[in-house]
């Protein structure tokens, strides 16, 4: 009796890790199947790198200028600290507009200057402080320039020393 409940303990076991083989199979297969769908493009539209091989051109550059705003030193907290900020930057213009914005440049060096004096130094140490005084300096630019002229400002130095 021991030998027959052992018997058919032995085949149920055998049945078991057949069929979770081939469930295996079938998942890796499955898998496979998905993969090679998405990546060649018959989901999602995304097509692989073989159309990067055909030659496809990326599209034009826009042709722009990038004008230096004057290196900003300005002193952190109270002037005894020694605490300094050094500030560059280069504004992207439309190229049609890089001379109206060398004729206004005295301006924006005067918005960029007072906003960065009224910025507190408690500010300056967050993680997304650069991000949030970039957008504020380049909502500024642009009202200085005019609307669509200054397409971005790009911040070249910011050191705290």
């Amino acid at each position: 009796m021991a030998d027959s409940q052992s018997e058919n303990a032995a085949g149920k076991g055998g049945k078991t890790g057949r069929g979770l083989i081939f469930g295996l199979i079938l998942a890796l297969a499955g898998g496979g199947a998905a993969f090679y769908s998405v990546y060649s493009g018959l989901i999602l539209g995304h097509h692989g790198p073989a159309e990067a091989e055909t030659g496809a051109k990326p599209s034009q550059m826009p042709e722009v200028a990038f004008v230096p705003v004057e290196r900003i030193v300005l002193p952190l907290g109270s002037g005894d600290t020694g605490r300094y900020l050094h500030f560059a930057a280069q504004i992207e213009v439309p190229l049609a507009h890089e001379q109206e914005t060398l004729h206004f440049l005295p301006r924006v060096t005067d918005v960029l200057n007072t906003y960065l004096r009224a910025v507190e130094p408690e500010d300056l140490s967050e993680k997304t402080a650069l991000i949030r005084l970039r957008a504020q300096m380049l909502r500024r630019v642009q009202v200085v320039l005019g609307e669509g002229r200054a397409r971005d400002l790009l911040i070249t130095e910011f050191v705290i020393n």
